[in-house]
């Protein structure tokens, strides 16, 4: 795939476990989403296999951006899908975040 023009790249984890946790509905469902919104242009998905949070499942990963979401769902997936072109964050599903430096754990972000 061409990859000029695309904005984000979502990293989709289709390992057994995040599988098992509905890894591949989320992945169909973002698909989905992205088509409805008219942003295939825009958005390019890659099923990955394991990404290491098999206890967060499924995971979600978002590029350029690195924030890294956790126990997402179909539903959730489309709704992260509306999210980042709004320049939101989907906050509940938030497992890391990439402050330019390094991948921190959203709960230990300290908040000015």
């Amino acid at each position: 795939m061409e990859l000029t023009g695309v904005k984000k790249h979502l990293l989709i984890c289709n390992g057994a476990t995040c599988v098992k946790n509905g890894g591949k509905e989320v992945a169909k469902r973002m698909r989905a989403e992205i088509y409805k919104q008219g942003l295939s242009e825009e958005v390019h998905t890659t099923l990955t296999l394991c990404n290491g949070r098999c206890e967060e499942g499924a995971i979600v990963i978002s590029y350029p951006d690195g924030n890294w979401y956790k126990k997402m769902t179909p539903e959730l997936g489309a709704e992260l899908v509306q999210k980042l072109f709004n320049q939101q964050l989907l906050e509940d599903q938030l497992a890391y975040i990439y402050n330019d430096l390094m991948f921190v754990r959203k709960d230990k972000v300290v908040k000015n």
